[in-house]
């Protein structure tokens, strides 16, 4: 669950150096955002709850630029900590331009601890990706150079959701490229269509589905997520449906503050 709820919309811009590209004007988020959800797994034949999130942006000042932070925690219930703990903390800082800048996630996981760091530079054309991972204390280091952009989980979420959606046909792939820690992993989102989503407290959401998936090595395609977005100008996800190794699970969005437009997506 520790990527889920993180792994999300994007899209690759065409033109420009890897500077330029890799910013895009902020048309759909504001400091004061604040996002909570509730985290769900499917225990035979029941949904349990087994935590919640919360995703929160303010201002920031990085190398002495003005810049957005946003923080996403993840964390299991004391109920759910008896079978699988988990206490995850992501950070990442961008330029106002939604440029991904630093990026750091604690996670605690089971008997797992591991911090993920990733720092990006632009020089000429090219973005540079400083990535190191720790776990139970061993760290390992690499560099990354690459003509095109880069993001990390948070980074390509505000960016995505700045986006016109309006020119997507159900079956359009949008391909990225992604920083871990580890390694930069190429991505791939599908876009489902639209779908009108009815919440928990009877709240109707219409919303634009999108799927991440996987290739297996037969090249057939294996859904991982499947993500709600609200169809008006904050896309804001309210849904995420999560196909896990271990079973499947679902996050729902309880509680928006400091949208940056109205709700327009709410059905009466």
């Amino acid at each position: 669950m520790k990527r889920t709820i993180l792994l999300f919309l994007c899209l690759l811009l065409c033109s420009g150096t890897a500077g330029a590209q890799c910013g895009a004007e902020n048309n759909a988020i504001q400091a004061g955002e604040e996002l909570n959800y509730e985290l769900k797994f499917n225990w035979k034949f029941i949904w349990v709850d087994v935590g919640w999130a919360k995703m929160t942006v303010d201002t920031a000042t990085y190398n002495g630029r003005p810049c957005l932070r946003t923080d996403l925690e993840s964390f299991t219930n004391r109920q759910a900590d008896r079978f699988f703990k988990m206490r995850d903390t992501l950070t990442c800082i961008t330029s106002e331009r939604l440029e991904p800048l630093y990026f750091r996630k604690s996670a605690e996981e089971g008997k797992r601890y591991s911090i993920d760091e990733v720092r990006f530079s632009y020089r000429d054309t090219l973005c540079i990706v400083d990535q190191s991972r720790t776990v139970n204390g061993r760290t390992q280091t690499r560099q990354d150079v690459s003509p095109h952009c880069v993001y990390d989980m948070l980074s390509i979420l505000l960016q995505a959701r700045s986006y016109d959606p309006t020119a997507y046909r159900p079956g359009t792939q949008i391909r990225f490229s992604m920083a871990t820690g580890r390694e930069v992993e190429k991505q791939t989102l599908i876009y489902r269509g639209k779908k009108v989503y009815k919440a928990e407290n009877k709240v109707k959401y219409r919303c634009l589905v999108f799927s991440l998936v996987e290739y297996t090595q037969k090249k057939k395609e294996k859904e991982v997520i499947t993500f709600y977005v609200t169809d008006d100008l904050n896309h804001l996800p309210v849904r995420l449906d999560m196909f896990l190794n271990f079973g499947s699970a679902k996050a729902f969005l309880t509680e928006i503050k400091g949208n940056r437009h109205p709700l327009t997506c709410i059905e009466e």
